[in-house]
């Protein structure tokens, strides 16, 4: 696995690493960053929870967002900064947006370049699809699998460039001396055994916070890691309040609840009907969205055969407003014998259409659930998909306030304000990822070339092994009071679906920290029976420490911002506020280290020129 390993003997008794950059996570941001950091010339290393290649990228579907202009000539960069800006409320870090949007083409260019086979149009050029929220079709995409040709793609590149990848290996903290970052600790989820990488620089990769959740589309790796190893080193998160549920995903069978549906379904012509038959959208276009939004159902069909010149449908509305409206009319009692609403693409396109422009989605539906997408409706429903909030990051390096300490992807904050638009994830994991491993490569060289490379100390590996082993600790005999994981696990994800979910009040926002706070207190008193060795409730224990200390940031943030906007929707404060529309709301590890505190600051003041972008349209 790695060619620099020491043995335990020489080292006392642990296993250790010595790199320039360690990248935390394996999925597309975690990928681009490494062959970065290693093109740059930096001795580089992947540490990721699974497997290679089974990083949570592989589940976004519908394409990664560029101004190619493959489709229309007239779209570009400044389109797509307006585009982003305007789906996340205007709540983005503008320089971020900018430099997302600028660098987007270039990225999957690149990409393809590196092999990745993207579907291509009837000239030859990269295809690019429609998606909510953006002005023109400009998702390049494989499919309803882009996520997964774009993961074979990066991980086929990392392979061959020879960097090394730790897998199944978690991290449980970010090293650090005299403020600067040092190396990190973790442990084999094999064997648990512990080891230690010894680097100047860490990025986080790690993704986001969806299994804090009861339903979500996420997998099993997203608890949060990267956003509480960052908080535990003295990093602040900034935008947590905003979690995305995705207007689709499955609600049947239960085994499958929460499971994605892409997005590529109503881009693709599918629309949205209630129990009754009514295709609801048209009474829940925002005014913000009512220029560019079609208002009738010959409008929206109109739209399919001739874009250019006429407006939208309004299922490609921004998710958080899609969401809305299917919560709105699951609450009015208009759902799907399961609880969901129907999403049909079956009467729109015929059957070798829907099977080839969605080959997963007809295979998922038809394995899963014993539905024919191609002759009958999909059941579905809002599950929780993206957290818009993470790490405080400078937009051109991503470093944090933490010197040595990155973070790229969906772990870091700033690039999608209130609301993220559907393919700009992707797009995303590419730009930054690369910016990331760029800056953490000079970071390193420059402190070798002043000698001033931090060292490990051993009193905080001696502590992060002590807190690894804690919950070994517990009694669970009579009177111990052992509590297990798995149990304040289902709570908690029981907890913030009932008070944290889409729609949100003072009172139920108020009810979800004081739980949280019975939630810490059980979880001081966890119990991990049986051995290091493939012991899964361990695993759990020590994520359940993340899973808590971020969902509390985010009850936090939701309940002081008292506004909705974007992915945040307060009951008792349902419109926005051009006060909170101009600061962000930053979290940071309190004093004691076992809570947060909450500031408000001000947006960064975007240029004239930008501005103008927003006047001028």
């Amino acid at each position: 696995m790695t060619g620099n390993e020491m043995s335990p003997e020489a080292r006392g008794g642990m296993e250790r690493h010595s790199y320039d950059v360690v990248v935390i996570g394996a999925g597309g941001a975690g990928l681009r960053a490494a062959i970065a950091a290693h093109e740059a010339g930096a001795r580089t290393a992947v540490v990721c929870k699974s497997l290679l290649g089974k990083a949570h990228t592989v589940m976004a579907e519908g394409g990664a967002a560029a101004a190619l202009g493959n489709r229309w000539p007239e779209d570009t960069w400044q389109v797509h900064f307006r585009d982003t800006m305007r789906g996340g409320k205007m709540l983005n870090n503008w320089r971020m947006a900018q430099l997302h949007a600028q660098e987007a083409p270039e990225r999957v260019l690149e990409l393809e370049d590196w092999g990745a086979l993207f579907d291509r149009t009837e000239d030859g050029l990269i295809s690019q699809r429609d998606f909510g929220g953006h002005r023109y079709a400009r998702l390049a995409h494989v499919g309803d699998r882009t996520g997964l040709e774009l993961i074979r793609t990066l991980q086929q590149r990392t392979v061959q460039l020879g960097i090394d990848v730790f897998m199944e290996c978690t991290v449980t903290e970010v090293l650090k001396q005299e403020g600067q970052v040092a190396g990190a600790f973790g442990y084999w989820r094999e064997t648990g055994r512990f080891i230690t990488f010894e680097a100047p620089s860490v990025i986080l990769a790690t993704g986001g916070i969806g299994k804090s959740y009861k339903v979500t589309s996420n997998s099993w790796e997203y608890t949060g890691d990267g956003h509480a190893l960052a908080l535990r080193a003295g990093a602040s998160l900034i935008n947590m309040e905003f979690v995305q549920f995705h207007p689709t995903g499955m609600v049947w069978p239960p085994s499958v609840k929460g499971l994605l549906v892409t997005e590529s379904v109503r881009g693709d012509g599918g629309i949205l009907r209630n129990s009754q038959g009514a295709r609801f959208m048209f009474d829940y276009i925002p005014d913000f969205f009512r220029a560019e939004t079609a208002d009738t159902e010959e409008e929206a069909d109109a739209w399919y055969e001739d874009k250019k010149n006429n407006r939208r449908p309004p299922e490609l509305l921004p998710r958080d407003e899609v969401a809305r409206a299917i919560n709105s009319e699951i609450k009015a009692g208009r759902g799907s014998p399961h609880g969901g609403i129907y999403l049909d693409i079956a009467s729109r396109r015929d059957a070798d259409y829907i099977r080839k422009r969605l080959p997963s989605m007809y295979h998922q539906f038809k394995e899963l659930a014993d539905v024919d997408i191609t002759a009958e409706p999909m059941e579905i429903g809002p599950t929780c998909h993206y957290v818009m909030g993470g790490v405080e990051v400078d937009p051109d390096s991503q470093q944090s306030a933490v010197t040595g300490l990155y973070a790229a992807g969906e772990v870091s904050g700033g690039m999608h304000g209130s609301n993220r638009l559907g393919g700009n994830s992707l797009s995303d994991l590419l730009v930054f990822g690369k910016r990331a491993g760029e800056a953490a490569a000079a970071h390193a060289t420059s402190l070798d070339q002043r000698g001033q490379r931090p060292v490990v100390d051993e009193a905080d590996v001696k502590a992060a092994q002590a807190d690894a082993l804690a919950p070994f600790e517990v009694s669970a005999g009579p009177g111990g009071g052992g509590e297990n994981p798995y149990t304040i696990q289902h709570d908690l994800q029981q907890s913030m679906n009932d008070l944290v979910g889409i729609i949100r009040t003072a009172t139920e926002l108020e009810a979800s920290l004081a739980e949280l706070e019975r939630l810490k207190q059980r979880a001081d008193r966890m119990v991990v029976e049986g051995h290091r060795q493939y012991n899964p409730g361990w695993h759990l224990a020590l994520d359940l420490r993340n899973m808590l200390l971020v969902s509390e940031c985010i009850a936090k943030a939701a309940l002081a911002r008292q506004e909705s906007r974007g992915g945040h929707t307060r009951d008792d404060f349902p419109g926005p506020d051009p006060e909170w529309g101009a600061k962000n709301l930053v979290l940071s590890l309190d004093e004691a280290g076992t809570g947060v505190d909450i500031a408000e600051k001000p947006l960064p003041t975007m240029p004239d020129d930008l501005q103008q972008l927003f006047e001028d349209k």
